[in-house]
């Protein structure tokens, strides 16, 4: 909870949304849980954006409070409706208007802000809430015997339009019943679960092993994304995702260890081996493939030994961004073993931290400066391990030699906790600043270490061309080659076309530096424009053709998915400078 305001507070809203309405919809995660500002970030934002308290006073977006109703009736037939309910049961079959729309958005701006419109582009004709893997095959049979369109929805946190049934047909709403555990190998430490099984219930079935399991120790699965609390392991597959603590753990391609599909040319099925050398890999084939070659049902995982006793957690303040980067590339190549969360942030990012954990205006952020870590150059870099005790420690040691080597002061582990505290509730922050039009999106991309320089100094100055903009940057999911860059903008916009051609400016001058158009929000609808100028024209034949095998009615998530079914003209041929 955050400190009350000593001056001005804007109204924000902190009711729990009224069922079945907009707004119960777009609110991120739990509807009875909000997150405001802290004052002194309040403050900054003002001084930013050039507004006042009185702009605050009242909101500037609708709030979305009204029931939801669409003027888009299911265009299905009864005689498939009861084909349908006779697979999956009359309870398990809705063309409600409110559960419909649940499922046809996911979680970026321009969903949000559609959403607070009203405005409902395309919906499913009707949901589906399946049991088990058996009724997905029987429903992928019927809507390949009448050219159905078919979509899947398992968290509702993908910003890339995943999810979205641009052609209306069925929705698979995995949440509800499709989340159970299939079986469980300790001695193979590997998990089967449906693919709709979310993140937070995963790990507390693995947490707790020895009682839900009955296995000997407690596990994690060491994948943590920053929607985690409102993830599944389905999305984290299909999308190529990745956790917070991926430069440990791993990619979710790193984890998955075994997948079966239900496609309109019959079952996928891959087998658990750790290794193998039988051709090209089509468990990674499969992976990041959307929902566009079949319905993933069922996933096998890797499982670490749960020792949460072994975080070593440590903060550490750089005087420059370019001295940070060299003393980050040296941590992941001095081959010591791995931290498992590593997180960088460049000055503007460091300086909207500080404020964000009021270290600022304390009696350390006066010391920081008066040694020579200035606001506005100084980076802060945050991290802890995994892992066994011996090896963290070992790790621990080594990320202090090299940051201290490189002019870094500790920050101890303090820094650490604070930003622990609120890694998963940061995006509720969204809506209670976006009803005063104050728009947070974000966009990210995997880089080299010999490019990310330029990439870091091309994207944050397209950014900053729109006045009056905040645009964070931090480095994270890090390997020995290169890491992820992720770009955190905030700006006062309120309408689609504001920030459609904004946030298409990012992702132009993401490609145009070089750097791949995503590391782990996977592609979808809103980035396959750019995807055949990203991965070349020869590589997009190969996805049509393997596109063409497993579905070749285009049933399968069809609408611009991965660039699969877009014309010429909707293509955005930015080809990267190499």
């Amino acid at each position: 909870m955050s400190k009350p305001y000593k001056d001005f507070e804007p109204k924000w809203y902190l009711e729990t949304p009224p069922a079945r309405s907009y707004r119960s919809i777009f609110k991120w995660g739990d509807p009875n849980f909000n997150k405001i500002p802290k004052e002194n970030l309040y403050k900054l934002m003002k001084e930013i954006f050039h507004l006042t308290d009185d702009d605050f006073k009242d909101y500037d977006e609708p709030l979305g409070l009204e029931e939801v109703k669409l003027d888009k009736p299911c265009s299905l037939s009864e005689e498939i409706l009861d084909k349908l309910r006779n697979i999956a049961g009359k309870d398990n079959v809705s063309v409600d208007d409110y559960d419909r729309l649940s499922v046809a958005y996911g979680k970026t701006m321009f969903d949000l802000l559609r959403l607070r419109e009203h405005i409902a582009d395309n919906v499913p004709d009707v949901v589906i809430y399946p049991q088990n893997k058996e009724q997905i095959e029987q429903i992928v049979k019927l809507c390949t015997e009448e050219k159905i369109p078919l979509y899947v929805y398992g968290g509702g946190s993908s910003v890339t339009r995943g999810v979205e049934p641009i052609c209306g047909g069925i929705s698979l709403d995995m949440r509800r019943h499709f989340n159970k555990v299939i079986s469980f190998n300790e001695t193979d430490q590997t998990i089967t679960v449906q693919a709709g099984m979310s993140g937070p219930k995963l790990e507390e079935i693995l947490n707790n092993a020895v009682k839900t399991l009955k296995a000997k120790r407690a596990y994690t699965c060491g994948h943590f994304p920053q929607s985690f609390e409102y993830s599944s392991v389905g999305g984290w597959t299909v999308t190529r995702g990745a956790g917070q603590n991926s430069t440990y753990y791993g990619k979710i391609e790193d984890i998955v260890i075994a997948q079966e599909y239900a496609t309109p040319t019959g079952i996928v099925k891959t087998e658990p081996f750790p290794a193998k050398a039988t051709g090209p890999d089509i468990n990674q084939i499969m992976m990041g493939s959307e929902g566009t070659f079949g319905v993933l049902t069922h996933v096998t995982l890797k499982v670490f030994r749960y020792m949460p006793e072994n975080h070593y957690k440590f903060s550490f303040m750089f005087k420059d961004w370019e001295t940070a980067m060299d003393a980050a590339r040296e941590i992941m190549q001095c081959e010591c073993g791995h931290p498992s969360v590593f997180r960088l942030s460049d000055p503007e990012e460091t300086d909207m931290m500080m404020h964000l954990y009021g270290v600022a205006e304390s009696p350390l952020g006066k010391m920081l400066g008066s040694l020579g870590y200035k606001q506005h150059q100084r980076c802060l870099f945050l991290g802890f391990t995994d892992g066994e005790k011996g090896f963290c420690k070992n790790i621990a040691k080594n990320v202090k030699r090299i940051c201290r080597k490189h002019g870094a002061m500790s920050l101890t582990g303090v820094v650490t906790s604070a930003w622990e505290k609120g890694r998963f509730n940061d995006p509720y922050l969204r809506d209670t600043m976006q009803d005063f039009g104050v728009m947070t999106d974000t966009l990210e991309c995997s880089v080299t270490w010999s490019q990310m320089e330029h990439v870091h100094q091309l994207v944050r100055e397209y950014c900053h061309s729109r006045p009056d903009t905040i645009c964070m940057t931090h480095m994270s999911h890090c390997y020995p080659q290169g890491a992820n860059l992720y770009f955190i903008f905030i700006a006062k916009m309120n309408t689609l076309d504001d920030f459609v051609n904004y946030w298409s400016g990012i992702l132009d001058h993401i490609q145009k530096s070089g750097a791949a158009i995503s590391h782990h929000h996977g592609i979808g609808k809103f980035f396959a424009p750019w995807l055949e100028g990203q991965i070349g024209t020869r590589q997009m034949e190969i996805l049509k053709v393997l596109k063409h095998h497993f579905d070749p009615d285009n049933i399968m998530n069809p609408g611009g998915t991965l660039g699969l079914d877009l014309t010429e003209e909707q293509k955005r041929f930015i080809r990267p400078k190499w």
